[in-house]
């Protein structure tokens, strides 16, 4: 479980409430709390879907799309309802700042869902939780019972002639649903698969009907947002990438833990300086920016701004926030391993691409590993991961393919290192806890 740290470069907005007793709804009122549903009641829903993109607030879940622009994109008038929905489903490995925000501040989560709900005319939200986090879904489940008490959820919310209700659900444990359409599946009483777009689901999503999808994060933002104001929270972050973030900071660290830090915020700084540097005095030998589907930094790459446009320049993702550090004594081809394992267990099979692609990207690198590969097998797992990208109904594929692609290239003189079955020469320290 992620512990609460602090460190002075914090702006704290999103975790203003952390540890202050914000899931009891007492406690959540009297930190401000529901003021901001308040106010978009009595406004247009225009007003909050330009608030919003004024805010310049960018989907945290990990692609990275603005949030307002998103809004805007679900038509006026609908044959069909339209739903808001939740992704609480934090699977991608590195990554623990949405468990936090369900354990600390779940009316935050429901009041941004009440105000993404006014802003598309919706009448129903849905709250979808990983199904690891069920002990999180009681408490998620408290606060949404408190709230039809207090009247803020219901046929008249805060008394008005609103509708607007909520409905909580967990999922099963699949990393697959983290996809918005794989995610729709589930909550249909599917099988977790993802569809193929378009339709997006802004026009045709849940049951159909227009579907505003926004990661945990991106929606407990909101009330914050509209609360400061969109320009005021634009002003904290970096141009085109407003506001804050929940870094998710562990690996080889000194002091892992999740930090609030303003978009743009210097990835070596937060190494160095918010995480007291690499643990135990070692020397950095590689970072993962945004959680493990994202393409390593060398520690020459690493003296960039964390937010989108930065992060990508530099040839990776900002993703999910999930910053893991790697120590110079831990073994890349390991830690590829690794990777790929996990996406070859948690690829749903539904595409030949990524079903057969991961597979064979496992056993080619457990023979490797083992001491059993030949320099052809480098190029092999360069040319099955290129062979992935772009190939694939939905991101996984990708997010399996581009870390394997970016081990290769950047590390290949340690790939070479394996060869004519030599040991690994890391295996009197290894340590791969970071995965």
């Amino acid at each position: 479980m992620p512990r609460l740290v602090s460190h002075p470069d914090e702006v704290k907005i999103v975790s203003r409430r952390f540890g202050k007793g914000a899931a009891r709804i007492d406690r959540y009122l009297k930190l401000g709390g529901y003021e901001a549903a308040k106010k978009c009641l009595a406004q247009e829903p225009e007003w909050i879907i330009e608030e919003l993109k004024a805010s310049s607030l960018r989907g945290r879940g990990g692609a990275g799309f603005p949030t307002g622009m998103k809004w805007s994109f679900v038509p006026k008038q609908s044959t069909k309802p339209k739903y808001v929905l939740v992704n609480g489903d934090e699977s991608e490995p590195g990554t623990c700042k949405d468990h936090l925000i369900f354990l600390h501040d779940p009316h935050a989560v429901i009041e941004g869902t009440i105000i993404a709900g006014l802003a598309i005319g919706a009448k129903l939200g849905f709250i979808y939780l990983r199904g690891e986090y069920r002990y999180l879904l009681e408490i998620m489940e408290k606060a949404v019972a408190d709230a039809y008490k207090h009247g803020f959820l219901g046929k008249n919310i805060f008394g008005s002639e609103t509708e607007f209700q909520i409905i909580t659900q967990s999922g099963a444990g699949a990393y697959e649903v983290g996809e918005e359409s794989a995610l729709m599946e589930s909550l249909e009483g599917k099988r977790g698969v993802p569809r193929i777009k378009p339709p997006f689901p802004a026009v045709v999503g849940l049951y159909g009907g227009p579907t505003v999808i926004n990661n945990a994060e991106t929606i407990a933002t909101v009330p914050h947002i509209i609360a400061m104001g969109g320009a005021a929270y634009a002003a904290v972050g970096s141009p085109r990438n407003g506001g804050t973030r929940l870094f998710s900071l562990s690996g080889h660290v000194e002091r892992p833990g999740v930090y609030e830090l303003p978009m743009g915020y210097n990835l070596k700084k937060m190494i160095y300086e918010v995480g007291g540097g690499v643990r135990g005095g070692r020397g950095l030998k590689a970072v993962i920016p945004g959680g493990s589907s994202t393409p390593v930094l060398l520690p020459e790459e690493i003296d960039i701004g964390m937010d989108f446009d930065q992060v990508g320049k530099a040839g990776s993702m900002l993703g999910s926030g999930g910053v893991v550090v790697i120590d110079d004594q831990t073994c890349i081809v390991e830690f590829a391993l690794r990777t790929i394992s996990f996406y070859q267990h948690e690829s749903c099979g539904w595409c030949i691409p990524c079903r057969e692609g991961t597979d064979w990207l496992k056993k080619s690198l457990t023979r490797f590993h083992g001491g059993f590969g030949s320099a052809s097998d480098i190029d092999n797992i360069q040319y099955l991961a290129e062979n992935m990208l772009g190939r694939t109904f939905c991101p996984l594929g990708d997010a399996a393919a581009m870390p394997i692609l970016g081990f290769v290239k950047k590390f290949r003189k340690e790939f070479e290192e394996h060869l004519g079955g030599k040991a690994c020469p890391f295996a009197k320290h290894l340590d791969l806890s970071v995965v």
